[in-house]
Parts: C-alpha cells; sequence; structure tokens
C-alpha cells in the first residue's frame, strides 16, 4: 500500500504503509479519488507554515511556541491531500450508519485506504448516487468560499469581486451570482482560469498583470466601486488593488491564509478614503460570526447540499487529474513549482478516472 507524503521541504513522495486493523468504531475505505489543498496545504509543503514551531493558542488566540517535546507537522511522514472519495470496504461492529459498498466523501490524505471514524461522524459523507467524485473533493474549499461570501455580505444587486480563481474563488464567483449580485468580476492572471469564471457565472474576468485592477472595477461599477471584495489570493498587490476598487463603506472579506507582506503595501492612499472594512474570513473559526443561527457544522451541510444537487458545478475546477502513480511528481508541478497550469489538481486511484492535463503555460 501507499500514500503520498512530504519528504522534506518542497519534495513529495510515494511511501509504502502497513495497513492495520479496524478498530469496532472506524470504516475502511478504498479510495477512488483524492485532491490536495492548494492553499495552506502548500505553505506546510513549503515549511513556511508557523505550525512547524508554533501551535495556536485557543486560550490565548494567538500563535505560541510548542512546548518542549510537542510534536509539530514532522517531514518524512507528512500526508499531502485532504478530501478523498471511496467505497467502504470495511465495517466496525459499532458502526450502524455505514455499510459495505457506501460510496463516501470525507477528509483524508492521497492513500489507497483511509481509516475513519463511522460512528457520531457528520464529515464521512455519503454520496448520492450519479453524484459526481469532483463536486464531492470541494467539500472542503467550498465552505470557506461559502464563508467568504457571506462574510462580505453579499447581497442582491451588488456589485460583486472575486481575486483569486483557485477552488475557492471560482466556488465564490458562483455563490456571489447566485446570490443575487448584479455584476460579478472574476480577477486572475491565468487566464484558463479566467474562462473558467466567466463559464459559470462572472460577468467580467481581469488580467492584473494587464490592467489597473481597482480602476477597472470603479469603470464597471459606474465609478460606484465594488460592494464587495471576496480576496483569496494572498497576493500585496491584489489587496492593494481591492482598497483601490472597493465602494464607499464596502467590504473585503480576506478569505486567504496570506503570508507576509513585503514593503510598499499602502493603508494610506485609497484606503483611508474609502472607509473599507476588511473581514478576515475563516470558515473554521469559531463562533461563526453569524452564531448561534450559523456554526461550521452548518456551513458544512449547507456546501454538501449544495455540490451533490449541482447547484455548484466544480468539474471545471478539478484541473489537472492525475494517475496515483503519478502524483508525487504531479504534486510538485502543479500545487507547488507551477500552480498557473492548475486549478485544483485531481488524483485517480480507479481506473477510467484520468484526464491528461490540458492546460498550457501562456505565451
Amino acid at each position: 500500500m501507499k500514500k503520498l507524503v512530504a519528504i522534506k521541504p518542497r519534495v513529495a513522495a510515494l511511501i509504502e504503509y502497513e495497513d492495520r486493523t479496524i478498530q469496532p468504531w472506524e470504516v475502511k475505505i478504498a479510495v477512488n479519488a483524492a485532491s490536495p489543498k492548494h492553499g495552506t496545504e502548500v505553505a506546510d509543503f513549503r515549511g513556511q507554515t508557523p505550525f512547524i514551531e508554533e501551535e495556536f493558542s485557543e486560550e490565548w488566540r494567538m500563535f505560541m511556541p510548542r512546548e518542549e517535546g510537542a510534536k509539530g507537522l514532522v517531514f518524512g511522514e507528512m500526508p499531502l491531500g485532504n478530501m478523498i472519495v471511496g467505497k467502504i470496504i470495511e465495517v466496525g461492529d459499532e458502526v450502524v450508519d455505514y455499510e459495505i459498498g457506501d460510496s463516501v466523501c470525507t477528509y483524508g490524505p492521497v492513500m489507497e485506504t483511509v481509516i475513519v471514524d463511522g460512528v457520531d461522524n457528520h464529515r464521512l459523507r455519503k454520496m448520492p448516487e450519479g453524484a459526481k467524485w469532483q463536486n464531492a473533493v470541494c467539500y472542503d474549499p467550498a465552505q470557506f468560499a461559502l464563508s467568504g461570501v457571506r462574510d462580505a455580505n453579499v447581497r442582491a444587486g451588488d456589485y460583486s469581486v472575486i481575486v483569486g480563481l483557485g477552488a475557492i474563488g471560482q466556488i465564490a464567483v458562483q455563490l456571489a451570482k447566485k446570490a443575487g449580485a448584479s455584476i460579478v468580476i472574476a480577477v486572475d492572471p491565468i487566464a484558463h482560469r479566467r474562462k473558467v469564471a466567466l463559464r459559470n457565472g462572472a460577468d467580467f474576468a481581469l488580467d492584473p498583470l494587464a490592467v489597473d485592477v481597482g480602476f477597472e472595477i470603479k469603470k464597471l461599477t459606474k465609478k460606484i466601486g465594488a460592494d464587495s471584495i471576496i480576496e483569496t489570493s494572498g497576493n500585496a498587490a491584489a489587496l492593494q488593488g481591492a482598497l483601490k476598487g472597493i465602494a464607499y463603506g464596502g467590504t473585503i472579506s480576506y478569505v486567504a491564509f496570506g503570508k507576509s507582506f513585503p514593503e510598499g503595501l499602502n493603508f494610506g492612499r485609497e484606503a483611508h478614503f474609502n472607509n473599507a472594512k476588511i473581514v478576515f474570513s475563516r470558515a473554521a473559526s469559531e463562533p461563526n460570526p453569524d452564531y448561534p443561527r450559523w456554526n461550521r457544522k452548518r456551513i458544512e451541510d449547507t456546501c454538501w447540499d449544495l455540490l451533490m444537487n449541482g447547484y455548484i458545478n466544480c468539474e471545471d475546477i478539478i484541473d489537472p487529474i492525475v494517475p496515483f502513480q503519478e502524483s508525487a511528481d504531479a504534486y510538485v508541478k502543479y500545487v507547488d513549482q507551477n500552480p498557473e497550469l492548475s486549478i485544483k489538481m485531481g488524483v485517480a486511484l480507479e481506473k477510467g478516472s484520468v484526464h491528461h492535463p490540458k492546460l498550457v503555460p501562456e505565451a
């Protein structure tokens, strides 16, 4: 049996593992398809995450040094991937809600088998007949897209902008349009991503390397600016453009897990005059801004329903799809070194699920 891991920073490999016996409350899943996380997981893979030497303290609500001997992220055994789809092949004696043969989706790394709790585990989701696995593996990014759209308070008639068209941004485009935004503007330097966004709800798509995004937003909105901007890229220039393009009193929902910004980000200029509100949006932080009506589970349940009933379309988002035996090299190429060649990489462990990458670099 093999699994995909980071053996050292920016080096992925398939390594062998021994499958263990399941506990009475667990189920074992034979994985058919999987997908890595292109955002925070990449920071882990590159060794740039604070979680290697620190941990986030819920008590202090800040990052704190790990206690001596406490184990953080360890290269050599660091699993890669966060969503899997497959069939249950073993069921523990205490499990009553799942049976052998059930098609399911859950959180898990890219590996041939995954063992998870089968009792009181709402994140072990049964796949309806005919449901698309590409939609299922977007269960995680859909949650952060929905949270970003809600925190931005996108309403009918609004002018809305989504910056960064990875999986989260692509889903946010669809949700913003379906929420009733009259104009949805998508922003990304990669042409293929812009085309996908235009196919799935965006009214306009801007290349930030070719135009002044803030100025274009103002022109497209009759000088008013965007009521809401959902920023998923984590790029300093993107935030500067958002501050320029936001309407007076508008909201920037900052979804990205940002890095240290270089010199040049200026909170004077337009930021000072536009009275912008920046909300740091994260679906997993509790209590939810709309607590007690909303919490993480309600976000998860809502996203799963929207994905399974086809309200959100993720077939265009899972690209490329690579065979499991090529996943280590593909992870380095499409997720780490050349993200412009992908939107969200899929991994097929079942024959017949693979298509070769169709994306090519822009000339």
